[in-house]
């Protein structure tokens, strides 16, 4: 289930990602949160307070396997 968050003056969409996603879920982060609400682009990149901005579910992050070397 998506979750929402009201921006403060001058949030921007790349830092909300970056807080709020877990680190394999980033890449692709901005580009879904920018899909799920497509009046954002037209507000800049520094947002103003009180805009509701949907956080959508991303898929969950593959394992990455660990490869030894030595040992």
């Amino acid at each position: 289930m998506a979750d929402t968050y009201l921006t403060k003056d001058g949030d921007m969409i790349d830092e909300i990602c970056w807080r709020y996603y877990e680190k394999g879920q980033q890449a692709l982060a901005v580009e879904r949160v920018y899909e799920a609400n497509r009046r954002l682009a037209m507000l800049g990149p520094k947002l103003p307070a009180g805009t509701l901005v949907i956080l959508p579910d991303l898929p969950r992050p593959a394992a990455t396997p660990i490869i030894r070397i030595w040992g």
